[in-house]
């Protein structure tokens, strides 16, 4: 069953062997994180479902990362200290491969070594939850109607589950922000994530489907896919958006915001 959903950012800074005292940039963001974790922790959440924007991504299929074990460092950070392994939910990752296969194009990997989007959360959300396991998903090149219509599939599948899931959308939203953002500075960037985060508080999914596409490509986001996949889990659900935080220190807007399911 469902019993939780968030939008997270996974900026490696927030690693604190890799912040450091740039850190106390973050601390609205950091905050949030730390209150996050606190739900997951009182919810008992026994499977992670997270969708990242960094794996193996391909172009016409979605992907799922099957590995009976997960791990994750940060040493592409300079970080060579931080590290922590997971189990991975065989299981349901099995059962939603076959179930969903002929419905949607979706196909199994396995690399046990996780992406940055994917073990930055799982490092902050996952202290006080030894026991959990992962399933780690990666978005594709298809539609953004695609996406959602994915997110309806998956929907069923976890819904059916009998272990407590959390479904995690990783993703930073506009990378173009200020005039040292490291993707360059675009005026529309603040719009985009202004409207975005609009939309979601008011759980007007339709207008982020129909998004401009101009503006979606400018603004240089990794978020938006995940976030699509998430909304099409929780489409037809009962749902509470509760913006935990939104801040952008170094350009790059970084979103932190909970469904209370």
């Amino acid at each position: 069953m469902i019993i939780a959903s968030s939008i997270v950012p996974h900026p490696p800074i927030l690693i604190p062997q890799i912040g450091k005292e740039n850190l106390s940039q973050l601390k609205t963001t950091v905050n949030a994180y730390q209150k996050l974790a606190q739900e997951l922790e009182k919810e008992d959440i026994e499977t992670i479902f997270i969708i990242s924007p960094h794996g193996h991504l391909l172009e016409n299929s979605f992907s799922i990362n099957l590995s009976p074990k997960f791990s994750c460092n940060f040493e592409d950070f300079g970080d060579f200290s931080t590290k922590k392994e997971w189990d991975g939910n065989i299981k349901l990752t099995y059962r939603i491969k076959e179930n969903l296969e002929t419905k949607a194009a979706l196909q199994l990997m396995s690399n046990e070594n996780l992406d940055h989007g994917t073990s930055v959360p799982l490092y902050l959300l996952t202290e006080n939850l030894p026991k959990v396991k992962i399933i780690p998903m990666y978005y594709s090149y298809l539609s953004h109607e695609d996406h959602f219509n994915f997110g309806k599939l998956l929907k069923r599948e976890l819904l059916i589950s009998k272990e407590r899931v959390a479904v995690i959308a990783s993703g930073d939203l506009s990378h173009r922000l200020t005039k040292n953002a490291p993707a360059g500075y675009s005026a529309k960037g603040k719009k985009f994530d202004n409207r975005l985060i609009d939309y979601l508080k008011n759980k007007e999914t339709q207008k982020i489907l129909d998004m401009d596409r101009q503006l979606i490509e400018e603004v240089g986001e990794c978020g938006l896919r995940s976030i699509l996949i998430l909304l099409g889990i929780m489409f037809d659900t009962t749902y509470k958006p509760e913006l935990f935080s939104y801040e952008a220190p170094f350009g790059v807007g970084y979103l932190v915001m909970n469904f209370k399911m």
